[in-house]
């Protein structure tokens, strides 16, 4: 039988420095940010000229967007497996903060401040759709028995953004409010903004998840 083309070595060889590559622009992103990202660098420590490595990656903003995908599909496969294996909303909130915590320059790249100049393509929306159709399923299966709110009868009209999923108005609120809530909470926790203050960020988090969790958001 002949190899197929992703089994050549010269296809596994592509792989293994695509692979590096990105290992060493995370590295620069850990060190300077995504803005400062540079092929130009990236190429110096690989030994290689710029040229020669621009056959891997066609310029900055295809590297970042490859990254990018890669953090979403991290994100998406964590909330996939996690919801597989029976969790609920609670369990899914703590297996976004151990995401995140595992590698805070991922979780900034795809959440925290956009990258000057850089625009990611819609494929990536479709990936981030992923992680909130996993969540709308998890508030939808434990709605909130609250009054109905004036923001509940405004999501009836504006629900582009569940990307066609039948959740209730009630749910699509609850998602909301985990989502912005708690990422306000890891925003703020991996950026250090809580070492000076005394305050136990895990604490914070739990304190804010049971609140999500034991009533309607207002």
């Amino acid at each position: 039988m002949v190899n197929s083309e992703a089994e050549t070595p010269r296809a596994r060889y592509r792989a293994q420095v695509r692979t590096e590559i990105k290992e060493r622009a995370w590295e620069q992103i850990a060190t300077a940010g995504a803005s400062a990202l540079s092929l130009n660098a990236i190429a110096k420590q690989m030994g290689m000229s710029g040229p020669a490595l621009y056959r891997y990656f066609g310029g900055r903003d295809e590297l970042i967007t490859e990254l990018v995908r890669d953090a979403y599909r991290s994100l998406a496969d964590t909330f996939r497996a996690a919801s597989q294996s029976g969790a609920d909303l609670t369990a899914l909130a703590h297996a976004l903060r151990e995401w995140a915590l595992r590698d805070p320059q991922r979780y900034f790249l795809i959440y925290g401040t956009p990258v000057p100049g850089y625009q990611a393509p819609d494929d990536t929306t479709a990936i981030s759709s992923e992680i909130m159709a996993t969540l709308l399923d998890a508030c939808a299966a434990s709605p909130s028995s609250g009054p109905a709110t004036p923001f509940d009868a405004h999501l009836e009209d504006h629900r582009d953004w569940a990307d066609g999923h039948p959740a209730p108005p009630a749910a699509l609120h609850r998602a909301l409010a985990f989502w912005t809530r708690l990422h306000g909470v890891l925003s703020l926790e991996l950026a250090g903004h809580f070492t000076g203050m005394g305050i136990d960020p895990a604490q914070l988090f739990a304190a804010e998840l049971a609140d999500l969790a034991g009533a309607p958001a207002n």
